[in-house]
């Protein structure tokens, strides 16, 4: 990761994945850094997802309204967390559309900015605003000429209420946190088996485009490595267990080969006290120490999480 990247909300990326589709690419995609998206639909614009401060969000919408010459009506959520809800309240014209848990997951834990385990966080003034319209399994949403498929995968993975905003005549996928591009993936507050079956029902959809949560745009040949770094957390953990290691002994002890030069390597331990729990019988989602992980990252990292939303 360069020291000297910008990534300040105005280094964002307008880009038109296809006629009418933008992606909205915040570098460098690390922590709280997310992807976006919003779609021309002629009198309006539908987004898709807001940004983790006042001041990315305003600037996503000054993007999106000054490209498509429209009002955001709609906000689609891809999951819960911050970095993809915190904007929400900035729409206000818009209705927001999400996962039956999304809202249950936002309203539960607030507007955590999680104090301890980030530093650098400048979020502005923020307010909770979780989806007004739910679904459980899909929904489909028209734009103009645009049809947008919500799907849940049916099972957790990255959360427990991910989103894939699919547009199936243009074959462009909109991943949110299922999909990382050049980041370790997540699977704390989800599961690691079931970000592996997510990827397999990415698969069966065979999108020519992926915009994913964080980093550059990309296709299918993203999942490959992302399975395999799935798969080595999985290995991983089973030997941790036979050697009686706690998630941060085997993580600080691990060789990561070919995923040494990822970003967010502290994410290792809080993956690894995922897939602990899932080899002790724990169903995929189930509840966890969450602050255990927490700690563990940060003491992997040697210190908070340097974070430059």
């Amino acid at each position: 990761m360069s020291t000297d990247q910008d990534r300040s909300a105005a280094a964002a990326s307008v880009q038109e994945v296809t006629e009418g589709v933008f992606a909205y690419v915040q570098p460098d995609g690390s922590w709280w850094i997310n992807n976006c998206g919003f779609l021309d639909g002629g009198d309006h614009t539908v987004l898709i997802d807001t940004c983790s401060t006042e001041a990315r969000t305003r600037a996503l919408l000054a993007a999106s309204t000054g490209t498509t010459g429209s009002t955001v009506t709609k906000v689609i959520n891809t999951h819960h967390h911050g970095d993809h809800t915190h904007g929400n309240y900035l729409a206000s014209d818009a209705v927001v559309i999400g996962h039956r848990k999304t809202r249950e997951a936002m309203l539960d834990a607030g507007l955590d900015t999680y104090e301890g385990l980030f530093s650098g966080s400048d979020w502005g003034h923020l307010e909770l605003r979780p989806p007004e319209i739910v679904f459980d399994d899909r929904l489909t949403v028209y734009a103009g000429g645009h049809t947008i498929e919500l799907i849940h995968p049916g099972h957790a993975a990255h959360t427990t209420n991910d989103v894939l905003v699919w547009l199936p005549e243009q074959r462009v996928l909109f991943s949110g946190d299922l999909v990382f591009n050049g980041g370790s993936p997540f699977a704390l507050m989800g599961s690691v088996a079931g970000s592996r079956a997510a990827l397999d029902v990415i698969r069966e959809l065979e999108p020519r485009v992926i915009v994913p949560g964080h980093g550059p745009v990309c296709d299918l040949s993203q999942l490959d490595p992302l399975d395999a770094y799935l798969a080595f957390v999985q290995r991983l953990a089973e030997q941790g267990k036979e050697s009686g290691r706690t998630p941060l002994e085997l993580a600080r002890e691990a060789d990561l080969g070919e995923f040494a030069g990822w970003g967010e390597l502290e994410r290792l331990p809080a993956n690894l006290h995922r897939a602990y729990a899932e080899l002790d019988g724990a169903e995929w989602g189930a509840e966890i120490d969450l602050v255990a992980a927490s700690v563990d990252m940060v003491t992997y990292n040697g210190g908070p999480v340097r974070c430059f939303n």
